[in-house]
């Protein structure tokens, strides 16, 4: 089964439709699928409800989904350094599942473990417990998490060989795996594709079971926050 596409509008043809539900890797600016972000943004696929730690920048990343009025709900651990998400938020244009960031990555983790729930005392006593079901276990409250399963996931890796496994770099494993084994559909995002039997397989950090599609292209390494020291 070839998994290489040409790129990205190719990787994402068939997968797309209004209302559909995205699971998107990456954390911050760091390991996030833009490439797959932009395909998405000029098929205009809208009514999108996306599960990410973040909603990048007013530029870029998911926040040019934004721009286009494309996401209805953002399921998200962290919604600053972007305007357009508060403007859009505070104008009741756009629905917001707040979760803590533990408990957004594992949320992901669960769905693709096929593990519909999860107790945790994150969030106990807090607007996040708000309409959830609590249990006591040995004097302590804990909350009900739900795990999330996602219609589609984009992810971003460093390297792929190509039966599908990743390797990822860094702080863009944060988010990515577990995003890649909670959506029905996996796409991939690489920076470099390798033959089968190239990668070592103790440096693989998610099996090519849980990618169906892949492309390599060029990347943007951005920085969010650049902080310098001033000149003497």
């Amino acid at each position: 089964m070839n998994k290489i596409y040409a790129d990205p509008r190719a990787a994402l043809e068939g997968l797309l439709y209004d209302g559909m539900s995205i699971a998107a890797g990456g954390f911050g600016l760091c390991g996030i699928p833009e490439l797959l972000i932009g395909a998405i943004r000029e098929a205009g696929t809208k009514d999108l409800t996306i599960a990410s730690n973040n909603c990048g920048v007013d530029d870029f990343g998911l926040g040019i989904l934004l721009k286009t009025k494309q996401i209805k709900k953002m399921i998200s651990s962290y919604v600053g350094e972007n305007a357009e998400f508060m403007r859009q938020y505070l104008s009741g244009e756009l629905e917001l599942e707040f979760n803590p960031q533990g408990t957004l990555a594992e949320r992901m983790r669960a769905g693709g473990s096929g593990i519909a729930g999860f107790y945790t005392k994150t969030g106990v006593g807090t607007v996040v417990a708000e309409g959830k079901e609590l249990k006591t276990f040995n004097g302590e409250t804990y909350v009900l998490e739900t795990g999330i399963v996602a219609d589609l996931s984009i992810v971003k890796a460093w390297r792929a060989d190509t039966t599908g496994n990743l390797v990822f770099r860094k702080t863009a494993r944060n988010f990515n795996p577990p995003a890649a084994t909670c959506g029905k559909i996996c796409v991939a995002e690489v920076e470099e594709i390798v033959p089968a039997g190239s990668l070592d397989p103790d440096q693989i950090h998610l099996p090519g079971i849980y990618v169906h599609r892949l492309i390599q292209g060029e990347h943007e390494k951005r920085i969010e926050q650049r902080t310098t020291r001033a000149a003497a």
